[in-house]
């Protein structure tokens, strides 16, 4: 095992020790980025979490078999070759793509650190670990921006008592029968596919398939499986909140995951043939991008009155549920979502040890609105995804000013969905959305 091991790791070396070219071409950056994609396949066959997809070809597959031990001392020596390779190309190309293509991956490599270093048992700060896995510090939020923003729901919910209970019996009344959820899903998919393709030009092999399982932390996800194909997951444990259900199929589907990720094979890998995007690595900056405009592409897909106007004209109906107070649960929602960065809030004390479950499950219900049946649910995923949690609230922040503030606001929805675009077919980093537009 230990022989295949150095072959691994001596033969890229050796290639990475090649000098590039002075005129920093394309090969050589090619070169660095086949080596990074087998460097990243390698070390996912020791960390189950670290490759969300990949579609390249198998030449770039590990060829030895991994060791009983994690080579953590290895990895990190090769990507630190990695790094040093891409220096010269990100100082001195005057190259505009080979410049960008380098620092994405550069940053891509930091985040391959630090999660080499946390999957061998290191321990560090919620904010070192943000910062090296997605390049960004999410903004602190205090207990009482929450308290706050609970008054503002006292304002606008109906009934009496605690605003959690009142939220609550609000929420219930559009909860989707088991019985009804898979006709809502897939209703909701195509009204989502088809307002995607008036402003996409998609594949036109591009298609998913729908399954539904149950014991998972997270309500869908999308496992995209190369050539324009994903595996769509909904996880029926999690309560079917109208909602829910809408959020979930635009985030997945269209013209969430599975959209951006068909679009960055079809430009990025098949146009282009560059071979670093035909990896995904899930704790990377990419995924901050990836999750933000999948939770920003809800609200291009379905701007806050024409989602409201969709489920009362259509999924409420499907569903058998009366429309009755739908208005105002959307007004809540709006609240809800601002309440959503409780997560990275309480991801942010626990890794820094200094909130404890109990604490976190009161937060999730009394700040976060979870009810009794999901909090648990939530609660894991944060423990076992930790820091990625932000890229859901952030990284929306971070997608969403960025768009908005380049022209793309509701009133403008031709331009709306052009940057949307442009961000779901090109290699960008965290760090450009924030050199182009300064967010809170």
């Amino acid at each position: 095992m230990r022989k295949y091991l150095l072959l691994f790791f001596v033969m890229p070396l050796c290639c990475f020790g090649q000098k590039v070219k002075k005129d920093n071409s394309a090969v050589g950056l090619n070169k660095i980025a086949g080596d990074y994609v087998r460097l990243g396949l390698s070390i996912g066959q020791y960390d189950g979490d670290f490759v969300d997809a990949y579609y390249g070809p198998d030449s770039l597959k590990p060829m030895a078999s991994k060791q009983a031990s994690f080579p953590k001392d290895s990895f990190l020596k090769a990507v630190n070759h990695l790094q040093r390779q891409l220096q010269p190309i990100i100082r001195n190309t005057k190259n505009a793509s080979l410049n960008n293509r380098a620092k994405w991956i550069s940053s891509q490599l930091t985040a391959f650190s630090r999660r080499i270093k946390m999957f061998a048992g290191e321990k560090t700060s919620f904010e070192q670990q943000v910062q090296e896995l997605f390049g960004v510090q999410p903004p602190t939020y205090g207990e009482e921006h929450f308290r706050s923003l609970l008054q503002q729901l006292e304002t606008i919910l109906p009934g009496e008592g605690p605003v959690v209970s009142r939220f609550q019996n609000l929420a219930n009344r559009f909860i989707i029968p088991k019985e009804k959820l898979d006709t809502i899903i897939k209703t909701t998919i195509a009204e989502s596919k088809k307002r995607t393709k008036v402003y996409f030009n998609l594949p036109a092999t591009e298609n998913f398939r729908l399954e539904y399982v149950t014991g998972k932390p997270w309500t869908g996800y999308n496992w995209y499986q190369g050539s324009y194909k994903s595996l769509l997951q909904f996880n029926t444990d999690v309560t079917s909140f109208v909602d829910r259900i809408i959020d979930a199929a635009s985030h997945e589907g269209y013209p969430g995951h599975h959209v951006y990720n068909s679009l960055l094979e079809k430009n990025l890998y098949r146009e282009k043939g560059w071979a670093e995007i035909s990896l995904y690595p899930l704790f990377s900056p990419q995924s901050l991008i990836a999750e933000g405009s999948a939770n920003y592409g809800i609200e291009v897909a379905f701007p806050a009155k024409e989602k409201i106007k969709f489920i009362k004209e259509h999924l409420l109906p499907l569903a058998g549920l009366d429309t009755t107070g739908v208005s105002t649960y959307f007004q809540a929602l709006a609240i809800k979502g601002e309440l959503s960065h409780v997560r990275t809030e309480i991801c942010r004390r626990i890794l820094n040890g200094k909130m404890t479950d109990t604490e976190a499950t009161r937060w999730l219900i009394d700040y976060g609105l979870f009810n009794e049946k999901d909090v648990a649910r939530a609660l894991s995923f944060i423990k076992k995804y930790q820091g990625y949690v932000i890229n859901y609230t952030y990284g929306l922040d971070l997608v969403k000013h960025y768009i908005e503030s380049h022209g793309g606001t509701e009133e403008n929805i031709a331009r709306r969905w052009s940057l949307f675009q442009w961000l779901l077919s090109n290699e960008v980093r965290p760090a450009d959305l924030l050199a182009k537009g300064k967010t809170k």
